[in-house]
């Protein structure tokens, strides 16, 4: 990594999230909801449609900042705000989202990076923020 300053931008990352991303995000979480795997229940509860985890999307939000430092350990807070749904077609392209982020301060060791992700033309994550420990 080199030197950590406020406007430092980290490297975009872009994720597709797929029908069966949702079939094992639900395995490993125990979030069975129907909404993440019946379109007719999506619908149904005012939904354009299938939409992947909350959770899902924020860890793959987190992924711009671990995959840039050297230690993921040092993601020492994340928290964010869900704004609009990513909705997962049934099909092989699946939904893709892209993540960017960009230091927004650097104090008494650490630095609080700004996360924007992006679904279509529309930001589905509000006030996503990292700090890390910076040496």
């Amino acid at each position: 990594m080199t030197t950590i300053e406020a406007g430092t931008e980290l490297p975009p990352l872009t994720v597709t999230i797929r029908r069966e991303d949702l079939v094992r995000y639900a395995g490993a979480s125990g979030d069975f909801n129907p909404i993440h795997w019946n379109d007719r229940m999506a619908i149904a509860l005012g939904l354009p449609g299938v939409i992947a985890h909350g959770m899902l999307t924020m860890a793959s939000a987190a992924r711009v900042v671990t995959d840039w430092l050297q230690n993921p350990a040092d993601l020492v807070e994340y928290g964010v705000r869900f704004t609009k749904p990513v909705v997962v077609p049934d099909d092989d392209k699946g939904a893709t989202v892209t993540f960017s982020a960009k230091v927004d301060k650097v104090v008494d060791g650490s630095a609080e990076i700004d996360i924007t992700a992006i679904f279509g033309d529309e930001k589905v994550l509000g006030r996503a923020r990292a700090v890390v420990r910076v040496s």
